[in-house]
């Protein structure tokens, strides 16, 4: 039976986050045999609450902000990063709150995916207003949350701070002591070790076990990683210090390229909180070519839409490892994957990140705290694991790695329905 997306057709041209979503979760259950019933379930999230958050600015007028917090499947309770960006909408969060649940399904976590954002542009606003539309934001969707409901996390141009603001005002509404609520916090707030680092070091394993399974070796290839935030940057320390080749960088306002390596350990010290350099170390292109330059592998580490239809034929690199969400377009994906180019997909490559939330949710749930080294052990374990059963997947089927991320994903998030008896 073949199932057909009504979303605007799911035309890839759209290049919609939503409708390419759900035309890859039909395809993939078109592949495994689930009929129409699963596909209608797990098409749409099952709960998406939108708010508007009044803030007093600092020249005081009141500006009102729009917040979203969306909730998806049923694996357990629901887990997602909170994003601070102008384009953040509706739509936008309702894909990523999918795409959550399907990293959580491929790396066996007992969460269903949520995601939550604010359309808002944080480097425009000050600490103080950005503590407050952080506490807002927390009174606003603070009957939908909590350790045993739905967890957040970081995300886009969101830090330690932000979720350290949250998770104050989450146990004053409570009036108790709760700090499983929210991941991503300081340390010393029950933060975890390991967890700031870790969707960077789940990139940089992805990198190397794609490499290994195209009989590449890891220390040849030449890399280009577009976003230098917390997981681009991240993910450069982490090759540099391998002995990787990282021949070129970009980030919001341009890119550096020299094919000789760059200095990577100088461009970390001189970027600044949003994780932009250029502007500190002179760039020679724009942040849209950097991502068409030579070299052997492209992480995309930025935001959604950055490989589309319009630049895929320029893109060099054969491999693409998806440190962003969503930064390849279903219809990019068709056109270099046609060409012979290896996608890691976002789906599994990027979920380090949720996997050391979970990790900080086990340990603040049990009071008892591991040692880093601890963390990334069990990050490598479960990162490992994944990626192989993705590899297995896209081998028995024939199909590109996205589809194969998808097919794992969907396989366990459709006998989760089925057993509790939704479809």
């Amino acid at each position: 039976m073949t199932i057909t997306v009504q979303n605007g057709q799911a035309k890839a041209e759209q290049e919609d986050e939503l409708g390419d979503t759900q035309a890859v979760i039909a395809a993939a259950m078109d592949r495994l045999g689930f009929d129409s019933g699963v596909f209608e379930i797990l098409k749409e999230p099952m709960r998406s609450l939108k708010v508007r958050i009044p803030v007093r600015m600092d020249d005081g007028n009141v500006r009102v902000f729009t917040g979203y917090r969306i909730q998806h499947t049923a694996l357990g309770p629901t887990k997602g990063g909170i994003r601070f960006h102008p384009s953040v909408s509706e739509d936008e969060v309702k894909a990523l709150s999918i795409w959550m649940s399907l990293k959580c399904s491929i790396l066996g976590l007992p969460f269903g995916g949520s995601k939550g954002g604010i359309a808002c542009d944080p480097r425009a606003l000050s600490p103080r207003e950005l503590e407050s539309l952080s506490r807002g934001y927390v009174r606003a969707i603070s009957q939908m949350a909590g350790p045993a409901k739905d967890i957040p996390a970081p995300d886009v141009y969101t830090n330690p701070q932000i979720m350290a603001w949250m998770y104050d005002e989450y146990n004053r509404i409570r009036e108790s002591h709760t700090p499983g609520f929210i991941t991503g916090k300081p340390r010393i707030l029950g933060g975890s070790n390991g967890r700031e680092s870790a969707t960077g070091r789940g990139v940089v394993i992805a990198a190397r076990e794609i490499a290994a399974y195209l009989n590449r070796d890891l220390l040849d290839l030449r890399v280009i990683i577009h976003g230098f935030g917390n997981v681009g940057g991240e993910v450069a320390k982490l090759l540099h210090a391998r002995g990787v080749k990282v021949v070129g960088v970009g980030d919001l306002f341009g890119g550096i390229y020299d094919p000789r390596g760059l200095p990577v350990t100088e461009l970390l010290e001189k970027r600044d909180a949003f994780g932009n350099v250029t502007d500190r170390f002179r760039a020679n292109l724009t942040n849209r070519e950097i991502l068409e330059q030579e070299c052997d592998m492209l992480i995309p580490a930025s935001i959604e839409h950055q490989i589309t239809s319009e630049n895929a034929h320029r893109i060099r690199a054969s491999i693409i490892v998806e440190a962003a969400n969503g930064p390849t377009t279903l219809e990019a994906t068709r056109m270099l994957t046609d060409r012979g180019v290896v996608i890691v997909p976002d789906i599994v490559a990027n979920a380090g990140g949720v996997t050391a939330s979970y990790f900080e949710w086990v340990q603040n749930n049990q009071g008892l705290y591991w040692t880093e080294e601890e963390v990334n052990a069990r990050l490598e374990t479960r990162m490992v694991e994944s990626l192989h059963a993705v590899f297995r997947m896209a081998q028995k089927h024939g199909v590109h790695m996205r589809m194969a991320a998808y097919m794992v994903g969907i396989e366990n998030l459709a006998h989760a329905v089925k057993l509790r008896g939704w479809a």
